[in-house]
């Protein structure tokens, strides 16, 4: 049983939704720059949740909050340092766009997140921190939070060991006088107001020393993470909701948050998920440092249904690992293609339905797994100029092209031509050499490149003639497979490996095959 199935089964086997018709399922991501892929991780486990639960007919809601309410707490590395040190500290609403054309950085960067939740097939019902808070929504939490701060405060030394003193209370406020957030700390709730004074700088973040009192509502402070937290699920009613592994440790911020929905606010937790991280090439890496790795980076380097088997194909307690300038994107999509052939063979198991899954929701009910041509095959003859990409599919697949098989042949191409203008590491990369190149060989591999030429001057020759016969040649010559494939790669491509030699040799104009061989005899 696939991981969202399973999860689906708990779901409804231990809940039922809080408003007795509707589970409302929830996530979010503050947008304190580009998004890292990880998030997506997110985005799909709770968008699936969805699909599945409406699969078996369980009427539910996705929402999702781009957060725009956080401290602006770090400048990116690809982000002027002279132009936004003065906004650190604000909320980021209040921190202007890097671009013009959007109302403030929080809608800059959010924006490209949601066009990839789109490309992803993922369309959950957005809000923005600031509706909830601005609109009131928040102001009974904010004043139940303040009204029982001893109680906060003691369950965060004992399930997380965060001692506070008593004067703490768990929010920040907007100054009056420079707009930041991050600077300022709250004390001496009367009721209706709060004290605060803004004079702490934490990492490098300049306070400017006022002094004041405000009443805390309707967006002039918010509560801090982990009782906020608590408080949007009392809020807005959530059934479920995830998150990273590392949120759900023993006293980390979900297990402070369940403590505080229920002591505090007097409301179950939602159904918990939690997941593992998305890594790339081994590594927890955030969106400022290395490409690849923000969320729009990893969706350009496929299409849509396998960008949804990247982030749904593994169970969420096992992590997701690519590295867009290694052998991941490749083996994405030859799991892809071998999850299409399954289905094409009848399967009716989990590879099908994960093969389901894969394919955006608008489109599902048509699904149909045409053949495909091998990416790694595709990214080769693309970059060969005398090859016809079609002509080569169908040598490869027996038989013509229907028009599906195309069409997705072409979409293929585009996506292989694009990774190795950008990520592809050097051995996936072939320039065909118009001249012999300057390398000595064995008299072993220049006797079989003689054999060969001889071979092939008899009369055409097919890629699965030329490959039996290169290794009926490792007996006559004798000669090792490696060495007679390094001198085949060396004299028509200037390196020591390459795609299969035999159909590679099939797919060159055979007076051009014939003539290099005898160059390298020479």
């Amino acid at each position: 049983m696939l991981w969202v199935d399973r999860i689906v089964g708990e779901i409804l086997e231990t809940r039922t939704p809080r408003d007795g018709k509707t589970f409302l399922i929830r996530d979010e991501k503050t947008l304190s720059g580009r998004v890292h892929v990880g998030s997506m991780r997110g985005v799909a486990v709770h968008g699936l949740v969805a699909e599945a639960l409406a699969d078996q007919g369980v009427a539910n809601e996705y929402r999702y909050e781009l957060n725009d309410f956080d401290p602006f707490d770090s400048i990116p590395g690809y982000l002027d340092t002279d132009t936004f040190t003065e906004h650190l500290g604000k909320p980021l609403y209040a921190v202007p766009s890097p671009e013009e054309g959007f109302k403030n950085y929080a809608e800059y960067f959010g924006d490209e997140f949601v066009g990839v939740h789109k490309k992803a097939g993922f369309t959950p019902n957005y809000y923005r921190a600031t509706e909830l808070y601005q609109s009131g929504k928040m102001d009974r939490f904010i004043k139940t939070a303040l009204e029982r701060a001893g109680d906060v405060r003691r369950i965060l030394k004992e399930v997380s060991g965060s001692d506070k003193d008593e004067s703490w209370l768990p929010i920040s406020v907007v100054c009056e006088k420079c707009g930041k957030i991050m600077t300022t700390r709250a004390h001496d709730y009367d009721g209706e107001t709060v004290g605060y004074t803004c004079d702490r700088s934490p990492d490098g973040c300049v306070s400017c020393g006022h002094t004041g009192r405000i009443a805390p509502w309707g967006g002039k402070a918010k509560l801090f993470w982990k009782a906020e937290w608590a408080a949007k699920w009392a809020a807005l009613g959530v059934d479920i909701e995830g998150g990273g592994k590392d949120h759900s440790t023993k006293g980390g911020s979900r297990d402070v948050a369940n403590h505080i929905s229920r002591e505090v606010f007097d409301s179950e937790p939602p159904f918990d998920m939690p997941y593992e991280f998305f890594l790339i090439g081994g590594k927890k890496m955030s969106s400022s440092k290395g490409r690849g790795s923000s969320a729009k980076d990893m969706s350009d380097l496929f299409p849509p249904e396998v960008f949804r088997l990247v982030l749904s194909g593994k169970d969420i307690k096992e992590q997701i690992d690519i590295d867009p300038s290694g052998e991941s994107v490749p083996r994405v999509y030859d799991w892809y293609d071998e999850l299409a052939e399954s289905v094409r063979l009848g399967a009716a198991d989990d590879y099908a339905r994960l093969y389901a899954l894969c394919e955006l929701p608008v489109n599902r009910a048509g699904l149909s797994a045409p053949w495909q041509m091998r990416f790694r095959e595709v990214a080769f003859i693309v970059q060969m100029p005398h090859l016809v990409l079609a002509e080569e599919a169908e040598r490869v697949k027996g038989s013509a092209l229907t028009e599906d098989e195309k069409t997705a042949l072409e979409v293929r191409a585009r996506y292989a031509k694009f990774w190795l203008t950008t990520y592809a590491p050097e051995e996936f990369k072939y320039v065909l050499q118009d001249e012999k190149s300057d390398f000595v060989l064995s008299s072993e591999q220049k006797k079989a490149l003689a054999v060969l030429a001889e071979y092939m001057q008899t009369a055409e020759r097919t890629g699965e003639e030329l490959h039996l016969r290169l290794h009926e040649m490792k007996t006559e010559i004798p000669i090792a497979p490696a060495k007679l494939f390094q001198a085949i790669y060396r004299l028509f491509l200037n390196r020591d490996s390459g795609p299969k030699a035999g159909w590679f040799l099939a797919g060159l104009p055979r007076d051009f095959v014939i003539t290099r061989l005898h160059e390298g005899r020479d």
